[in-house]
């Protein structure tokens, strides 16, 4: 349990500040004979899993390591191709390791531009005027909640499903950005937050939000 990350978007869908705080480290080794019973792909020079999740291997996994060697992006470490080994029953049976791969900044900047676009969405599909967009979204494995200010930046947070203190620990981080961002004279809004104080205060908020949702549960 705990909050996994901090995302905060400009009104224009830019991505100004990330703090990743808890990610869970997800690692699944398997031993598979011949065929290989799931289908795997190449995206973004990594070999992942397609098609056939199992035994906790997800779609959207990465190969990390083949028979203890670990991999290189879509080769091991001794230079063998992934995908060319695999597809050779000679090699089996053969022992896979899969993980959830780490989001890039860029694929973190573009995950934020698709989420202000889905709030825009939700905005125009409500039959209600002046609708609130998208407030919350719940899975069986995460848990996110946003909040817009008046000027349009949204503060979200992912947080474990069971974790309390959404409504807290947003108002916190709104007064966060107001003191140590906007009231910083080297900052121009809109533009991404680097400040050490906003980090340490922000560190401190989610570290103590996380404590206080462990206590009420």
């Amino acid at each position: 349990m705990g909050i996994y990350s901090v995302y905060i978007i400009n009104k224009a869908g830019g991505l100004i500040y990330q703090f990743d705080n808890n990610i869970p480290k997800t690692e699944v080794e398997k031993t598979f004979s011949y065929p290989l019973e799931m289908t795997l792909k190449i995206y973004d020079d990594k070999v992942v899993v397609a098609f056939g999740q199992r035994d906790g291997i997800k779609v959207g996994h990465r190969v990390l390591s083949v028979n203890g060697i670990n991999a290189t992006g879509r080769c091991l470490e001794d230079g063998r191709d992934i995908m060319e080994m695999l597809s050779q029953e000679a090699n089996y049976p053969v022992a896979i390791k899969f993980g959830r791969p780490r989001l890039s900044t860029n694929e973190k900047i573009m995950l934020a531009g698709m989420f202000h676009s889905l709030y825009a969405i939700a905005c125009q599909l409500s039959p209600m005027p002046q609708s609130s967009g998208i407030q919350g979204i719940e899975t069986d494995t995460f848990k996110l909640t946003c909040s817009q200010t008046l000027t349009g930046i949204k503060f979200v947070i992912i947080t474990d499903p069971k974790q309390t203190g959404h409504d807290l620990l947003l108002k916190k981080l709104y007064e966060i950005y107001a003191d140590y961002a906007l009231k910083n004279p080297f900052y121009s809004i809109e533009m991404p937050i680097r400040c050490e104080l906003f980090d340490t205060n922000l560190q401190q908020a989610v570290e103590m939000a996380e404590r206080l949702g462990l206590t009420a549960s």
